[in-house]
């Protein structure tokens, strides 16, 4: 059984990409049956004459490779050891640092200790709020309100649908349009592939012939051309020094570097430099704070003690960080123009205890009061509340408005963005097409020289033997011709083959 690989190509495969299955294989059966018709079934010649038809050689050695056989070795168990030993060995870590909590829990004050905390349930979405206060105060307002929301929501659900869909189909008929002028284009691009292939073959048989004509016809023996030289010397003919693009790539990379550590080094300084003055204007702002908390003390009055109360409390509290705060404060405190000696004391002590206190109790209108139960709380962004409250009051008409408002700029703004997106979408694909178009002919360049490489590759060993046979001295005339021929005959209908 004959085995014909017609995908090996890069222009092959390029040709593949945007085939459906049933186009891709009809394609390949195509090909199949061209190379089998023209190098399988072609009628084998003469045993005399196989030798010098096909170039054999008296020794060819097999590939190393094909004898050896790598062996499978078993992966030891130690790595599943390691991961099932580390889990366990983390989960006893944890519960050793839980023992250790609960025993830093138990000795310490009462101060320092976590306040408890309240299950907070955030309904955030209008539907869920709905069905919380229908079923929280079942009445025909809450029903109406109710139902009117979940209506307004199954038709805007609705609508979101149709014109998502309708973005969709748009954008598929574009990429369709866009994909039929990128295979429109990229005909111009395999044609110069082809056509290149075409003319590296007609050229190899050019400079082959003159190369081999010095050998077969006794007027000129020694009429070398550069290309012929070179190959036979084993230097392929596509070869260029590369070494001083390697050398200044080398240098712009030590350059890049020393630049990227220099900005690094700098914008380093820089950032310590810019903590150092944040550093003094905190302490300036402190300062500051100090001094007015002086100039209220000093216009302190009895009638006033509330409101001077108040203002400490929050001046104190945000120089608590500063040296010497409690000094500070004790001797502010002492200077309050107070009559009650005991109400300053009890105001000193408050403040040590709110400022030596690690937390402090959440608002009770937010978060609860502190009791672990669950406490329910509604913060919605949506615009289904303005139509929510509007069925609660239909006689305010603000309500409607904010509704007819808010609902309409929720329509805009989502009509804008899916009108966006798909422009976008389409856009990117015509840029991705332009893209694809432009590396496709870009990579033609890369393919012919991958295409000149493996023709070398394949021609070089047919040179050298008939090279050897020149050497020998032992054949005549006619045949070193039907080598020559034959090395022709294997450069033009010879793999890497040219698929049109």
């Amino acid at each position: 059984m004959i085995t014909v690989n017609t995908f090996s190509d890069k222009e092959v495969i390029r040709q593949q990409r945007n085939m459906t299955n049933s186009q891709k294989r009809n394609a390949g059966n195509t090909k199949e049956g061209i190379v089998i018709n023209n190098f399988v079934k072609d009628n084998e010649p003469s045993l005399n004459d196989i030798k010098d038809t096909y170039m054999i050689s008296d020794k060819v050695e097999m590939p190393k490779a094909l004898y050896q056989d790598t062996k499978i070795v078993d992966k030891k168990l130690i790595p599943l050891s390691a991961i099932s030993l580390g889990v366990m060995s983390a989960i006893a870590v944890l519960t050793g640092y839980i023992n250790h909590s609960a025993k830093v829990a138990r000795d310490l004050d009462a101060k320092k200790w976590l306040p408890a905390l309240t299950r907070n349930v955030n309904i955030n979405k209008e539907n869920y709020q709905v069905i919380y206060q229908m079923i929280q105060s079942p009445n025909k307002v809450t029903f109406i309100a109710g139902a009117g929301v979940l209506t307004l929501s199954a038709m805007a659900f609705m609508g979101k649908t149709f014109f998502d869909g309708y973005k969709d189909i748009w954008i598929k008929r574009k990429e369709a349009d866009i994909q039929k002028n990128l295979q429109e284009n990229l005909i111009k691009v395999e044609t110069q592939s082809f056509s290149g292939k075409m003319q590296i073959i007609r050229s190899m048989l050019s400079h082959y012939t003159k190369e081999f004509e010095a050998y077969i016809q006794p007027t000129d023996k020694k009429a070398f051309s550069e290309f012929g030289s070179l190959s036979r010397m084993g230097i392929p003919f596509s070869a260029k020094n590369k070494t001083s693009q390697d050398k200044k790539s080398t240098l712009g990379n030590i350059l890049l570097g020393i630049l990227t550590f220099g900005g690094i080094v700098g914008l380093g300084f820089v950032s310590m430099k810019n903590l150092s003055k944040s550093k003094k204007h905190l302490e300036l702002a402190l300062e500051n704070t100090k001094s007015k908390i002086v100039e209220l003390v000093k216009t302190s009055k009895e009638d006033t003690k509330q409101t001077d109360k108040i203002s400490l409390e929050a001046m104190f509290t945000e120089i608590q960080t500063s040296k010497g705060i409690k000094e500070f404060i004790k001797e502010q405190i002492k200077k309050l123009n107070w009559n009650n000696i005991q109400e300053k004391e009890a105001f000193e002590k408050e403040i040590f205890e709110k400022l030596e206190t690690s937390t402090t109790k959440v608002n009770p209108n937010i978060g609860g009061d502190g009791t672990p139960k669950p406490a329910f709380n509604s913060f919605v962004d949506d615009y289904k509340a303005f139509f929510y409250n509007y069925l609660l009051d239909t006689s305010n008409p603000q309500f409607k408005q904010l509704f007819y408002g808010i609902t309409g700029l929720t329509a805009l703004s989502y009509g804008g963005k899916l009108a966006g997106e798909a422009i976008k979408d389409v856009e990117v694909k015509k840029i991705n097409a332009q893209t694809e178009l432009e590396l496709q002919q870009r990579l033609v360049s890369t393919e012919l020289r991958n295409f000149k490489a493996k023709k070398d590759a394949a021609i070089s060993p047919l040179v050298k033997e008939f090279y050897k046979q020149v050497d020998s001295h032992n054949r005549t005339k006619e045949e070193l011709k039907n080598m020559a021929e034959n090395i022709l005959s294997e450069i033009k209908n010879g793999p890497p083959f040219v698929y049109s």
